[in-house]
């Protein structure tokens, strides 16, 4: 099931490219923009491109972020590059360009947020950023925000400059609409509690294997009145399914919360805030 949602994911984003933004000159943000403006100078293929691009963010993000993470992204990225290439015959749905800003950025948005919801992405970028804020005093928005400024600078001259700003409303769009369909996953900051009787193992496993320092809390359970220790860790979003999968492994009954979290500061943590 998690596979055909992010494969609808991956399909509504390569009808949002190829119906909608492509015809009229409109780009997104991050590799999904860089490839489309590679398209645009080269004549490469889109598919082709988009999987060049991201491929060593995976490669890079597979220690941090784990395995799981980047085989399902992967797989997103490879059904995007072969479906979209066949949309190529089919008619534009407008060729308005407000009209195609508007519901091109929408459907872009619901396709990624559907793949971010399943555990997998689209675009490297966020993975860059997640690394790169582990070395420097730099969040991973900041940084993402970092690389587009110079994508719609770089599509300014080369789409011109009203495309361009279309282009910024379209990536605006398409965030809203991640936020959305991620229904609290796009946050980028997260906080969890996990409780479990395997606790020490737990913090243990989190601490080597996601890099994310821990806190124990202590309480009381409250039907047969046991002291418990919760762990309580703060994390990105897309570190979320590889912490399910580290409790889970460690203790099967754990009971764990995912918690949105505005904002982060202090201590070993990068925020990352979109």
């Amino acid at each position: 099931m998690r596979y055909s949602m992010m494969l609808i994911g991956a399909a509504l984003a390569a009808v949002a490219l190829e119906l909608f933004l492509i015809p009229n000159s409109i780009i997104d943000g991050g590799i999904i923009g860089i490839s489309l403006l590679t398209n645009n100078l080269t004549g490469l293929n889109f598919g082709i491109l988009i999987l060049i691009f991201n491929l060593p963010f995976l490669i890079a993000g597979y220690k941090y972020i784990g395995k799981n993470f980047v085989i399902s992204s992967l797989f997103s990225i490879v059904a995007l590059a072969l479906i979209e290439p066949t949309l190529h015959s089919l008619t534009p749905a407008t060729d308005e360009p407000l009209l195609a800003t508007v519901f091109g950025g929408l459907i872009l948005g619901v396709g990624v947020g559907i793949v971010i919801r399943n555990a997998g992405a689209l675009d490297g970028t966020e993975i860059l950023g997640i690394l790169l804020s582990r070395k420097l005093p730099f969040s991973v928005g900041e940084f993402v925000m970092f690389i587009n400024i110079f994508i719609f600078a770089w599509a300014g001259f080369v789409l011109g400059w009203e495309q361009a700003m279309l282009s910024i409303i379209t990536y605006f769009i398409a965030s809203k609409a991640i936020d959305f369909v991620g229904q609290g996953l796009t946050g980028d900051t997260k906080a969890a509690l996990v409780v479990t009787n395997e606790y020490k193992e737990v913090g243990e496993a989190i601490q080597e294997r996601l890099g994310r320092m821990i806190t124990n809390l202590y309480g009381k359970g409250g039907f047969i009145e046991e002291d418990k220790e919760v762990i309580f860790v703060v994390l990105t979003r897309l570190e979320i399914a590889k912490l399910r999968s580290i409790v889970f492994e460690t203790d099967p009954q754990a009971f764990i919360t995912i918690i949105d979290a505005q904002e982060a500061h202090g201590g070993k943590f990068k925020s990352a805030i979109h």
